[in-house]
This record gives C-alpha cells, structure tokens and sequence, in this order.
C-alpha cells in the first residue's frame, strides 16, 4: 500500500511541476501559447475533416441516406484553417467578448450594491468595491491582448503550488495513513 501511495504522490509532483511550468510559459510568452493552442486546435478541426472525407469515400455511398461525412469533412478542415490563419483575430475576439461579460457582470453587481444600500444592509460596500474591482478588470481584459493567458497562467501556477504543497505534506505522512 504504501509503494502506490508513493507513486501516487510522485505522480501527483510531477503533475504539479508540467502544470507550473505551462503556467509561466503562459505568464512569459501568452502570444506564442495562443499561437500554439490555436495550431494544435486547427490541426485537431483538419484531422477530424479528414477522417470524416475518408469515411465518406470509404463508404461509397453504402451508408445512410442522411450520413453527412462530405460536407461535415469539408467544413471542419475550413474551420481548422480559419482557426490557424486568423488564430489572433478568433483570440481577440474571444479575448473582448469576455472583457465585455465581465463588464457587465460588475455593472450588475454595481447596481446590486446600491439596491442593497437602499435597503440599509452593510455589506453594501463589499459588493460596490467587488463590482469596481470587476469592471476594472473586464477592461484591463478586454484592452490587454495577453490578459486572458496570463491570468490563466497566473491560476495554473498557484494551483501548481498549492498542488506541490499538498503533496510534499501527503508523502511526508504516508506511513502514518497505514
């Protein structure tokens, strides 16, 4: 029992320090990660399109009558290319639409705090300072084109932390769990 517990933990480090790693990587360098994430999906949208033109000429048109292995194929080796060629237009535009709901969301929560005021409830300010602090925020996301990767950098590498924390404790204390 104790041998896995062991590599249980060894896993659990390992898997702590790749994710730490793609955390700064992410923290250092977003562009060329969005870069990477938007080949290695484009490549994923060609490779399923193809799959899909091949089971269609496979097939010869023995399958069903409403099989659409062509036309699924075609398209997604489109999307694949789309995503590739115009992979910083697709992250800026995912990059404003979150920026925007984040926005919102603190307008929302800003209302929120002033209804609550209305109502005398203390924790009114709480929320009005969490609203700012968010619309500040969706800005800061929406204008910044390397937020969104580095603040997932940012989460990955404290997760990343926390994670080897919790497993340096975990296999200092293995023996005392039998």
């Amino acid at each position: 029992m104790e041998k896995f517990l062991k590599k249980a933990g060894w896993t659990s480090i390992i898997t702590s320090l790749v994710l730490a790693i793609i955390g700064m990587v992410m923290i250092y360098n977003p562009q060329t990660t969005m870069q990477f994430i938007s080949t290695v999906l484009g490549v994923f949208f060609i490779v399923i399109g193809v799959i899909k033109l091949i089971n269609y000429f496979v097939a010869k048109g023995n399958s069903s009558i409403f099989s659409n292995d062509i036309a699924l194929g075609i398209i997604s080796i489109l999307i694949g290319l789309v995503v590739i060629v115009y992979s910083s237009t697709i992250e800026n535009l995912f990059r404003i639409m979150i920026g925007i709901w984040i926005i919102y969301s603190g307008f929302t929560r800003l209302t929120l705090s002033f209804k609550l005021k209305n109502v005398n409830e203390r924790i009114w300010a709480f929320v009005l300072i969490l609203s700012i602090l968010m619309v500040i925020g969706g800005i800061y996301v929406t204008f910044y084109p390397g937020a969104l990767m580095i603040t997932v950098g940012i989460i990955l590498l404290i997760y990343a932390v926390m994670d080897l924390i919790e497993s340096f404790i975990f296999m200092r204390n293995i023996k005392d769990m039998e």
